[in-house]
């Protein structure tokens, strides 16, 4: 049988190295690229069209998210891996809903990759339980717009609904009313607890 083609997606040059070398000890798996940017890994997915592509999240430019995303646009059928280390229920569905067919965090074994990497080239899907159960506890329709997430963010960076309002050109009383559906959406009483709650399930990242 060919060994599954595979493409790292990772912007420290270490993970890349090691994931590298943990598959290069498998006769069914071979490394064909790797990307240190979600731009790089849309232009090398073309260039190379692996079985998989192990995606982290964070990345300069776009994030694994979009870049999923602009590489399914291309090739509908190309088959993703998610490997990060953020476990929170937002992150996951995003990826999912994005095209992603496994979920697997940083400090899991290595038999689970290997495991994961033969199911979804095989056409299946790889949750293990941690990332089942995170799945699991999204509140339905708990999502933010693209605009909430910004405001958000800057919440986050302890900034009043008057200095988020001259960031993002919009007017006080706007910002007032993404604040209350934020709060609302999140189950949450106050600014601090939306911060949280945000970071946890992974709807913001600083």
């Amino acid at each position: 049988m060919p060994a599954i083609r595979i493409l790292i997606v990772d912007d420290h040059p270490i993970v890349r190295v090691g994931i590298s070398a943990l598959f290069s000890s498998s006769h069914e798996m071979e490394v064909v690229a790797q990307a240190r940017s979600g731009e790089e890994a849309v232009t090398l997915h073309a260039q190379h069209r692996p079985d998989i592509t192990l995606m982290d999240l964070r990345l300069p430019g776009i994030n694994g998210v979009e870049a999923i995303r602009q590489i399914r646009s291309q090739s509908p059928r190309a088959r993703f891996i998610v490997l990060t280390t953020y476990d929170g229920d937002e992150d996951i569905y995003q990826a999912l809903e994005a095209g992603a067919s496994g979920y697997l965090i940083k400090d899991m074994p290595q038999n689970i990759l290997f495991d994961a990497v033969r199911r979804v080239h095989a056409g299946g899907r790889c949750l293990p339980s941690p990332v089942s159960q995170a799945l699991a506890s999204r509140v339905p329709d708990s999502s933010l717009s693209k605009r909430e997430c910004d405001v958000l963010r800057l919440m986050a960076q302890g900034k009043s609904n008057s200095e988020i309002a001259g960031d993002l050109g919009i007017t006080e009383g706007t910002v007032k009313c993404h604040v209350s559906v934020i709060l609302n959406r999140l189950s949450v009483r106050d600014r601090t607890q939306a911060v949280v709650t945000a970071l946890q399930r992974g709807l913001i990242h600083i």
